[in-house]
């Protein structure tokens, strides 16, 4: 792919976009990110805090414990640590700098004040309104469709900021078109770039997320996923590709107050696209160049899956980034387009359809899952063996059956990520 080609400057674009640095599950974060904002535009500590969440973003904060809050867990933490000890100005790494002070602050917040959960109005699948109030000033803001698009600021009935429509929960307004993704102009695209266009933030992402995982395994974390796999699988390659990658959640998950880059808007997801390549790359004893070219690869593809799916679903994301990972790994091996595109096919017709129900430690083994598929489905391609058109959900071609994804994530699931919410917050079965 030529740089004259406007495809070449999206992907940099989007990989640019994309690739960002965040410490902690992003939906909590983003809850931090808007309260620190607010209280930004407030100007002083609120004497109380409605939270408005879509299900989507209950689901994906109650589970999982806030970093630096001294293990606290849950929307109303999420929203008096951006308020107390947030800095906007660091967006996904909005506590980042809490003091152990500042975690006592929290805690007496919360204590002493009132910060209140309620669902979202309306149907959008990523939305947080939060509503600050000190005296008679208020300040609302809104977040939509992704982790740091603020839509709406309004201060005591003034509108500061509104941006346009906000729609659904694949909707990427403000962000580079996705639409120029596919299989083949990934692979093109990875095959020819000049790797100094990508090769900073590509590092970052390696150095980021290999360090996370080397902690998961390093001390207990959650249900520590990666150990239990390293002590009863083994120390070959495949194992430790899954159990580094497991590793990495197990400690994000957990409350480790270590950076990651995410991709399509999840840490869980930039760990998993990232790490096995990298474990792999290793193993294999490949280039720099050549790890980074296959890392962005799989970014690419696993961006690529999920924009159909959307942000937030009841289709783990994790999924797509260890599809995603086993493809970048057949790159390793020397595979072309075809390898990959079978290795995709092969491994969503295995895995596609695991339930995300919320962040939290059992992620850690559902990433291992999925990069296993990710592998089975390689290696289901050097033995001769494919699933076929037709067969279930797959299409052929491997762009109908990544739209076939799209479709079943998006649309198909819907009620099923409903029930998922309903569950997870006791409420009683639908009639």
């Amino acid at each position: 792919m030529e740089k004259t080609d406007q495809r070449y400057h999206h992907f940099v674009q989007i990989l640019r976009e994309e690739l960002v640095p965040a410490m902690g599950c992003t939906e909590p974060i983003a809850i931090a990110y808007g309260a620190a904002k607010a209280r930004e535009v407030l100007g002083r500590l609120p004497e109380k805090i409605l939270v408005e969440a879509s299900g989507n973003i209950i689901k994906n904060v109650k589970s999982v414990v806030v970093p630096n809050t001294g293990g606290l867990k849950g929307i109303e933490a999420s929203a008096a640590a951006g308020a107390v000890a947030g800095d906007a100005g660091k967006i996904l790494e909005v506590i980042s700098q809490v003091t152990e002070e500042q975690k006592e602050e929290i805690r007496a917040y919360l204590a002493g004040h009132e910060v209140r959960v309620a669902p979202a109005p309306g149907d959008v699948v990523f939305d947080i309104i939060l509503t600050l109030t000190a005296g008679e000033d208020t300040v609302r803001l809104r977040i939509a469709d992704y982790h740091t698009n603020i839509v709406l600021i309004e201060r005591s009935g003034e509108t500061l900021l509104e941006a346009g429509n906000v729609v659904s929960a694949s909707n990427t307004g403000g962000l580079t078109d996705r639409s120029c993704l596919t299989v083949e102009a990934i692979v093109d695209f990875v095959n020819t770039c000049d790797v100094e266009d990508v090769r900073e933030i590509v590092q970052r992402q390696i150095d980021y997320n290999y360090a996370i995982a080397l902690e998961g395994m390093a001390r207990p974390w959650g249900a520590n996923i990666g150990k239990v796999l390293r002590q009863h699988y083994g120390d070959d390659v495949k194992i430790r590709a899954q159990a580094m990658a497991a590793a990495g959640s197990d400690a994000r998950m957990s409350g480790c107050e270590m950076p990651v880059i995410i991709v399509s808007g999840s840490g869980n997801q930039g760990i998993t696209a990232s790490v096995p390549v990298v474990e792999y790359a290793k193993e294999l004893n490949v280039s720099r160049e050549t790890m980074l070219r296959a890392v962005a690869l799989s970014d690419l593809l696993t961006i690529h899956m999920k924009t159909g799916i959307g942000r937030l679903s009841a289709y783990c994301g994790a999924v797509s980034a260890g599809c995603g990972a086993g493809a970048a790994i057949a790159y390793l091996n020397g595979g072309g387009f075809t390898e990959i595109a079978h290795t995709l096919v092969n491994a969503l017709a295995t895995i596609s359809g695991m339930i995300c129900d919320g962040a939290k430690p059992s992620c850690a083994a559902k990433i291992a899952a999925a990069v296993d598929a990710g592998l089975l489905g390689y290696n289901m391609y050097l033995s001769g063996q494919q699933f076929y058109g037709g067969e279930g959900i797959v299409s052929k071609g491997v762009e109908n059956t990544i739209a076939n994804i799209g479709r079943l994530g998006r649309l198909g699931m819907r009620e099923t990520d409903r029930e998922i919410i309903r569950i997870m917050t006791g409420q009683p079965p639908r009639a």
